[in-house]
């Protein structure tokens, strides 16, 4: 990691009476949706689902073209608040969506240790102050269950609408994996849960389906005028921010939305998607009428994203706020089958084709930030980092696996670089690591080795394994894998055949 060279540069950018110079240090708000596809928005491409202010607010970002997550949201967000990877936090995938025997597999854990920092206590420690509103999910429902060494069995959840595990989660022993036992002030919404139905005996196919009040989440306290919990959560946010607006402030914004159950936002909005035309260069909007019922739905719910981040915009300018606030928007995975489609991309979420692994994101920060778009290769790994080189933190020295993103903010290119992946448990491919530089991405697969080859530049929708093809690059590619499994010590299933 750069992070002392990109540390210096910022320091330089303070202090320059260059049209870049910062106010001091600045407010950071942080918008992480659930299982928005690449081109959901309509700043990479989509013609169906409508984001005018996020595109908006394209227009006056840095938006990065080829940013990636891993496929599924466990993982993605603990890679996010450690900046470590899956191997070292032993979170492969959702525990709970894992297939296979003990063998084949490493049993993924739920609960994040405390041995891995998150990025909210550095940050703390540096004087912000601190929110997280809805989606955690680097806590399980049962952390005691999460014996030290290999789990023989993947791990269970209660039933929807089984409330009987808050009390203990309410306890100093759980409460400490919350966000407010890891460096937050407050938390809103943040729990183990996946989506916001569980609360609902019938889950999925309850009215409203969580999103709708009474939203029955534990730790979201109801008020009168509740009603869509996308809503809910940018009032607390901009409640949040009112009251710390003399700053530094971080606002940790991780909607449930548009993660399944699939609810209308209203019905005015569901039928002006059934009676939109479809795309048929992405397949959105497009299928026979339960299909295309269930992505209007999803359509809906991406607009109320989409003017939610205008009531924050807004807010913020009104507040004369805006030019000294960092935003990141982005999602944690690639979009659900379910809900979405992409003939561009091969795969969705919880695949390892860049369906699963793609994601939009983008940077705005009005007094820093050019307008711009960048086809950089970047991780969520790198977002710890990216905060501590923000909030001027240069005493950190807890491992990091990814790079800040500052030069790139600043119009600079980062140092070119290999991503890397490691997907140790079966969820819908066979376990694998993943490395990807520059166009080029490889796949080895940890149960025999077999491997495949993209060039992404070419391929977009990796559908031609150039493997056998482009042999000197698949093994430059594969010894650079394995010789970074080799360096880090990464576990291997029981049942591979492979060294490392």
């Amino acid at each position: 990691m750069k992070h002392l060279t990109s540390l210096l540069i910022f320091a330089i950018t303070l202090i320059s009476p260059s049209p870049g110079a910062d106010q001091g240090r600045p407010n950071i708000i942080f918008i992480l949706a659930d299982d928005l596809g690449w081109q959901d928005v309509g700043f990479m491409g989509s013609k169906y689902f409508e984001t005018p202010h996020l595109d908006a607010l394209a227009k006056h970002s840095l938006v990065l073209e080829n940013a990636f997550m891993y496929p599924t949201c466990s993982p993605s967000r603990a890679a996010i608040l450690t900046g470590r990877q899956s191997f070292r936090t032993g979170c492969y995938t959702v525990p709970v969506l894992e297939k296979g025997n003990s063998s084949d597999n490493i049993f993924s854990r739920w609960t994040v240790g405390e041995e891995h920092p998150v990025f909210s206590q550095p940050l703390k420690k540096a004087g912000y102050q601190l929110i997280h509103l809805g989606k955690w999910h680097i806590v399980g429902p049962n952390p005691a269950a999460e014996t030290p060494g290999s789990l023989q069995k993947k791990l269970t959840q209660p039933g929807n609408g089984d409330l009987s595990w808050v009390a203990a989660h309410k306890t100093p022993e759980i409460r400490k994996y919350y966000p407010t036992g890891r460096g937050f002030d407050e938390n809103v919404g943040g729990t183990w849960w996946g989506d916001p139905a569980r609360g609902y005996d019938k889950g999925y196919n309850a009215p409203g389906g969580g999103y709708v009040a009474p939203f029955k989440n534990p730790f979201i306290e109801d008020k009168p005028d509740d009603g869509w919990l996308t809503d809910r959560l940018t009032s607390d946010a901009i409640d949040f921010i009112e009251r710390h607006k003399d700053g530094p402030f971080f606002v940790n914004l991780h909607y449930y939305a548009p993660h399944r159950p699939s609810v209308p936002r209203s019905e005015a909005l569901r039928t002006h998607f059934l009676k939109k035309k479809g795309d048929p260069s992405t397949g959105q909007g497009m299928g026979p009428a339960k299909k295309k019922k269930e992505v209007a739905d999803y359509a809906t719910m991406i607009k109320s994203i989409d003017d939610n981040v205008k009531r924050l915009t807004d807010y913020l300018d009104q507040a004369g706020l805006r030019d000294n606030t960092v935003i990141v928007f982005t999602s944690d995975n690639g979009f659900n089958g379910l809900q979405s489609a992409n003939k561009n991309l091969r795969g969705a979420k919880g695949n390892v084709y860049d369906g699963g692994l793609r994601v939009p994101a983008l940077v705005h920060w009005p007094s820093v930030v050019r307008a711009s778009r960048n086809a950089t290769p970047v991780h969520g790994l790198d977002l710890f980092p990216t905060f501590l080189d923000l909030a001027g933190v240069d005493d950190y020295t807890a491992t990091l696996d990814g790079d800040s993103w500052l030069p790139l903010m600043q119009g600079r290119e980062l140092n070119e670089r290999a991503l890397f992946w490691h997907i140790a448990s079966t969820y819908k491919d066979p376990p694998c690591s993943i490395i990807r530089k520059g166009e080029w991405k490889l796949i080895q697969y940890l149960k025999k080795g077999d491997i495949e080859l993209y060039n992404t530049n070419d391929d977009q929708a990796e559908k031609k394994n150039l493997a056998k093809s482009h042999p000197e690059i698949a093994q430059q590619m594969l010894k650079q894998l394995v010789e970074w499994r080799t360096k880090n010590e990464v576990p291997l299933p029981p049942s591979s055949e492979l060294r490392n």
